[in-house]
């Protein structure tokens, strides 16, 4: 497995690899490498001849200066983690070379990063955008894998890659869960015994709004109370959303869903007492069927 660390060597190999008639697949990550992760890489693997993994921690989609101090930075497990997954070539960037002295440049999509996550972390998607550009014209891969758990990510991805003409495939894949049903994140690690086993409400409020789909309820405002009372059963939870929004344009739900429609949730777990330990923000979401009735 070959560990690349500057953007012309990046480039250099992507033209060789090309001009060979290879095909490439770039899987983008913040590394603290998870179950979550391998699947990304199988799933890159079903469509590459080639298969690549950036490993980079992003300073520019933090928000708060705390999260990015806090988040976890492994990067020789992550490279132990992809040779074992197989992967060819590891990208691992310092933040130098992908954010030179006194940058100027930003990639912006407006609409799709306002509601869900964008609504209270402001410029998180900007920071988003922008570095993926920037390993898209590194990497020059014909596919580019992500997972749905970070479904808004997704989309704006694929919006930005539309808008622009990039000349890359995006691909998403399936949430990977641990058994008990909760959706695998590098922040899971952050959650003490009790909060883990409380963060399991996610799941279970998705659950409970498929279970009321498949019953025939339609009512927006009905899976909404539905969802939120499940989460309220978790004493340390604290909803930031919970949202039904068209999976597509990210726009507000009906109050009558008619069309697969996206319940979207994230939900903050305090630690147990204020300034021991850090608070951990919890994504999650599905699709829900919620096609006419005959």
């Amino acid at each position: 497995m070959l560990v690349i660390h500057t953007t012309r060597e990046l480039q250099r190999l992507a033209d060789s690899e090309r001009a060979a008639g290879l095909r490439l697949a770039l899987v983008p990550t913040m590394g603290a490498l998870h179950a979550g992760h391998v699947s990304l890489v199988r799933a890159a693997r079903s469509r590459a001849d080639r298969v690549w993994v950036s490993i980079f921690v992003n300073p520019a989609q933090f928000n708060d200066p705390k999260d990015l101090e806090e988040y976890p930075c492994v990067l020789e497990r992550d490279l132990e983690a992809c040779r074992a997954a197989g992967v060819d070539v590891v990208f691992a960037p310092e933040a130098a070379e992908m954010y030179p002295a006194e940058s100027q440049t930003w990639v912006d999509v407006t609409d799709l990063t306002r509601p869900l996550c964008g609504a209270d972390r402001p410029g998180h998607f900007r920071g988003v955008t922008t570095i993926v550009s920037k390993l898209f014209l590194a990497a020059k891969p014909h596919y580019a894998v992500f997972g749905e758990k970070d479904f808004q990510q997704l989309a704006v991805i694929r919006r930005m890659v539309r808008d622009l003409g990039f000349d890359v495939e995006v691909v998403g894949a399936p949430i990977v869960r641990e058994p008990d049903g909760v959706a695998l994140s590098s922040r899971n690690v952050n959650l003490d015994p009790e909060a883990r086993r409380q963060a399991l409400v996610l799941v279970r409020a998705l659950d409970a709004c498929e279970l009321a789909i498949e019953a025939g309820e339609r009512g927006a405002a009905a899976l909404l109370h539905l969802a939120r009372n499940e989460i309220g059963k978790a004493p340390r939870a604290c909803i930031d959303y919970v949202e039904l929004r068209d999976p597509d344009t990210l726009a507000p739900a009906p109050d009558a869903l008619e069309a697969p429609t996206l319940l979207a949730l994230a939900v903050c777990f305090a630690p147990v007492e204020a300034g021991d330990g850090t608070t951990v923000r919890l994504i999650d979401n599905r699709v829900l069927n919620a096609y006419p009735q005959d």
